[in-house]
């Protein structure tokens, strides 16, 4: 990859017009992208996030350029037909165009919050005038990519679904953010009680990925890259979120996180009664064994009770125990130290057994391993 330093006054980028006093070469629009030098600079290409910078750091940046304060050098890849789109600095450029632009105030010394347009001339030319110290690259997409990776590890690192997004960039990565990756997109409407993260970070588009791939993330994209939409993806995340509001009828926090596509998947075909559900799912949040309780929701399909990581006996418990069987193993007679056998429950827990101590007896290892199995 080749690699230039250029120095990119601010007033190129935005093209502000004193004459008319407005920006004429920045544009910001959710779904055709963010722009600057008239359309010439992609300012958010598909592989970037949307805009997350707070108001403390979006200050920072502008006080940086009116202090005339060196501004971390940003990196634009510089495309065949001379265009170019923002590897490293999105976060800087927006900010700076969008004071630009009169969106946000700062704090000047003996002037208070002012926008830019409120702005003596001198000070509007400070800002216009100010430098920015930009590394023009040029090379594949592959060393595109990895020379991001390497540049952004100083900065606020992408999530593996951002990095996915850039390595299966086109249409359909850019209609399913529409979907998913926005701020109060249709997904979040519809399901944000269940999902975890954040749509802007991609943990949206992520899960429902997942999950109509079985987890098979990078292959679903490279087969869905060059489709015109994502369509297919957001109905089957309608059916999957329609599916398990149907059978959990009674919201709980502990459902926020659940793989409840991946269930879908596997069990959508089968009948439940969801008032039977409720029962159980309100029985089993009562269980002081159940130490899991987002792994009820699993449980309600799979009936495997390592996802509700049932209550061990204490140390106590197992002293107990061992000392009145006289360390004599309850199914093979044979004698073991204690550090040579397990504690098991006597009434199993799927039939009722609690975690306590008149529950409680010792196997060696071996029985143990063999009852488990049956």
């Amino acid at each position: 990859m080749e690699i230039e330093l250029h120095e990119v006054p601010i007033q190129d980028i935005v093209l502000y017009s004193k004459h008319l006093k407005e920006c004429q070469g920045y544009t910001y629009k959710e779904e055709e992208g963010v722009y600057g030098m008239g359309g010439k600079l992609n300012i958010r290409p598909a592989y970037q996030r949307e805009f997350i910078y707070k108001d403390k750091q979006r200050d920072a940046v502008i006080n940086t350029v009116k202090n005339g304060f060196p501004l971390n050098v940003l990196y634009w890849v510089v495309n065949k037909d001379g265009s170019y789109e923002v590897l490293d600095g999105q976060q800087r450029l927006i900010s700076i165009c969008q004071y630009v632009y009169n969106i946000f105030s700062v704090e000047w010394p003996d002037f208070g919050l002012l926008q830019f347009h409120s702005l003596m001339d001198d000070l509007q030319e400070q800002i216009l005038n100010y430098k920015l110290m930009v590394y023009f690259c040029e090379g594949t997409d592959s060393e595109k990519l990895d020379w991001f990776r390497i540049i952004n590890i100083a900065g606020e690192k992408l999530t593996e679904q951002e990095l996915r997004n850039a390595v299966f960039a086109g249409p359909w990565v850019s209609d399913a953010k529409r979907y998913f990756s926005r701020t109060g997109c249709p997904a979040y409407q519809m399901a944000s009680e269940l999902l975890k993260g954040h749509a802007i970070r991609q943990d949206y588009l992520e899960t429902a990925i997942k999950w109509i791939s079985h987890s098979n993330i990078e292959s679903y994209m490279a087969d869905y890259q060059h489709k015109e939409n994502a369509k297919k993806l957001w109905a089957y995340f309608e059916k999957v979120i329609e599916w398990a509001k149907k059978l959990f009828v009674k919201y709980r926090k502990e459902m926020s996180g659940v793989s409840f596509g991946l269930l879908y998947n596997e069990y959508k075909d089968k009948e439940y009664d969801p008032d039977e559900i409720e029962k159980e799912v309100s029985k089993l949040m009562q269980d002081e064994d159940v130490t899991k309780k987002a792994g009820i929701y699993t449980y309600i399909f799979t009936r495997d009770e390592k996802y509700l990581n049932i209550r061990s006996f204490t140390d106590n418990n197992k002293r107990e125990a061992y000392e009145k069987q006289e360390g004599i193993c309850i199914h093979c007679g044979e004698h073991f130290d204690i550090d040579g056998m397990e504690a098991d429950h006597i009434t199993p827990w799927s039939k009722g057994g609690k975690t306590i101590s008149e529950n409680c007896q010792m196997l060696c290892l071996q029985c143990n391993r063999t009852k488990s199995a049956k």
